[in-house]
């Protein structure tokens, strides 16, 4: 018997664990001896016994048995999530010549990306360019992975790599990009991608149009996206039962409904049926107008099309039934949902808590959050986040906190939407230091900040007097790729009219039409009561009554503009020029 215990193939901490019986084979061979003591059974003396043994078969020694092996050592790190141990192995592997595995590689470039570790995922492809041959799967992995970590830069310099090695973007190469880039709010850059791709003399998806189908319904429009669909029906390509409901959710959510229902009526005959996605998304657009009988029919077209209504469906319901304070029947629905063997998730209680704790009952919320707790349903972040929130607003922010620090502990951390509200409860309390300090432990743990993440300092910043810190924080809010909206340019309009900084204040209402964020009526209303306050009634009524003749503020707004300027005297000059209107 001999023993292989070569420093060549294991890391030197694996050493002590590195021995293996070798079996003898038919193979070339030679005989060595071994001397070892064994105690004789009636004394204490000794003697040697010689043994003959075959040593290893000399094929072990051999490079392609040293590839396999090592090979084999680094499948089985990857597969174990040990990525650091199985970038050692490859390294050896390489060092002594051996061509690396592609197939592994790729996988650890994805692992390395999953683990948080780019730079060592990016020293992967490195030895696969300089000592194997990389594909453009290989390249696509370290895309997909900066693209993920929102590092699109460092993506687009991987796609420039890759063009320089004499490799050709893919369609899914591209659809990474595109995909990427709008989930990030960068409509603009991903039709620049989409541009190049046609370039490249790459054809475009069904992938890659519903992809943009859908960014485009939520940053340019519903009039938009059709152009797009258009574009695709041109192309040939044939749309699924996801592009279709990336139009019926634009057509619903600018509220043309019934345009959406003409959309649906024509799918059956293009060979499309809807699923319970697109029954659901119209069942959400009927009951947010009210419209509980169409709601009715609409649900019993589902069950009479064979589409069962899911979990969702019901919590369309319940959420409906909440809004309308109708909390006793939104239980019943909950209780319906549960005899039919679906079990509701975090969606469909958080309704159910946040009507709660709208009405100030929180005692019966907390109850409510046990009782789902009990049916076997853990809560998820959205219900923590509503009774955090709840908290926040009832005064109670350290019994909030208490409950925040426990998150990680209970294997639910907090994401984006915590850290909000948090924030938000800290400065409302006065406490800047700890609230900044909340922003900081987001961006530490690797949460991106969000678009409220960015209103809410804005907020605090402009409610503090502090409109010039807001300002660098708008311009650091677009540096990130978000594209701020009218809420965040209202923010800062209100801030500078509280500073009695009119001329500011209307610079901001240019600049946002200049970026294409159109105004609301809140956003005019703010200024006539700014340039009111600041001193200037006159000019205030004047531009009042002018938004109001051109229907830009309603009848509403103007008479508490009008109750606001009685309050100083000179109601009667508004209801003067009002009455000319």
């Amino acid at each position: 018997m001999t023993i292989l215990n070569s420093p060549d193939l294991f890391p030197h901490f694996l050493l002590p664990f590195s021995t293996f019986q070798l079996k003898p084979t038919s193979h070339s061979h030679q005989t060595s001896v071994t001397s070892f003591k064994t105690p004789g059974p009636l004394d204490n003396s000794s003697r040697k016994v010689k043994i003959a043994a075959e040593t290893r078969p000399t094929h072990l020694e051999s490079p392609d048995f040293r590839e396999t092996h090592l090979t084999h050592l680094l499948h089985r790190s990857c597969k174990s999530g040990k990525f650091n141990e199985s970038l050692y192995f490859l390294e050896c592997m390489v060092s002594k010549g051996y061509k690396p595995d592609l197939i592994l590689c790729t996988k650890l470039i994805k692992g390395f990306f999953n683990s948080r570790n780019p730079e060592r995922a990016v020293r992967v492809l490195e030895i696969l360019e300089s000592h194997g041959e990389p594909d453009v799967f290989a390249y696509n992995a370290l895309i997909s992975g900066f693209c993920k970590s929102n590092r699109i830069e460092s993506a687009n310099q991987v796609l420039n790599r890759m063009r320089d090695r004499g490799f050709s973007p893919d369609i899914v190469t591209y659809n990474i990009m595109i995909g990427s880039l709008c989930s990030r709010g960068k409509l603009g850059l991903a039709l620049k991608v989409f541009d190049q791709l046609h370039k490249d003399n790459v054809n475009p998806t069904v992938i890659t149009y519903t992809i943009l189908i859908e960014a485009t319904v939520f940053e340019g429009g519903i009039v938009e996206a059709m152009k797009l669909f258009d574009e695709m029906l041109e192309r040939g390509l044939h749309p699924d039962i996801y592009t279709h409901n990336a139009i019926i959710r634009g057509l619903c959510r600018e509220g043309m409904v019934d345009r959406a229902f003409v959309f649906i009526r024509s799918l059956p005959e293009k060979g499309c049926e809807l699923d319970v996605i697109s029954y659901n998304m119209l069942l959400r657009a009927l009951l947010n107008r009210g419209k509980w009988g169409d709601g009715e029919k609409l649900v019993a077209e589902m069950y009479s099309r064979g589409c069962e209504p899911n979990v969702a469906t019901h919590s369309i319901l319940i959420c409906s039934l909440c809004r309308e304070g109708k909390i006793g029947d939104a239980i019943k629905i909950l209780q319906l949902m549960m005899e039919r063997g679906l079990t509701p998730d975090a969606y469909s209680y958080d309704p159910l808590i946040s009507a709660l704790c709208r009405e100030g009952r929180l005692d019966l919320a907390f109850e409510f959050f046990d009782f789902m707790v009990s049916t076997g349903r853990l809560p998820g972040i959205v219900n923590y986040n509503t009774i955090l929130s709840a908290l926040c607003k009832n005064g109670s922010a350290d019994q909030a906190m208490e409950i925040f620090k426990k998150l990680g502990e209970i294997g639910c951390p907090p994401d984006a939407s915590s850290y909000n509200t948090m924030f938000s409860a800290l400065w409302g309390n006065g406490d800047r230091a700890r609230a900044l300090g909340m922003v900081s432990e987001m961006i530490n743990k690797g949460i991106d900040p969000d678009e409220i993440t960015y209103n809410s300092l804005v907020s605090c910043l402009c409610r503090d007097g502090m409109v010039e810190e807001a300002i660098g924080l708008v311009g650091d809010m677009e540096g990130s790729g978000f594209r701020p909206s009218v809420i965040t340019y209202n923010i800062v309009l209100l801030g500078f009219c509280k500073a009695h900084r009119i001329d500011d204040a209307i610079g901001v209402l240019a600049d946002m039409v200049g970026k294409g964020c159109r105004p609301n009526e809140t956003t005019y209303v703010l200024l006539i009561e700014g340039i009111g306050f600041a001193g200037w009634w006159h000019e205030a009524m004047e531009l009042a009554n002018s938004l109001f003749a051109m229907q830009v503020i309603s009848k509403d707004s103007f008479e508490r503009l009008n109750k606001t300027f009685c309050s100083v005297g000179v109601c009667k000059e508004v209801h003067q020029t009002g009455n000319e209107t």
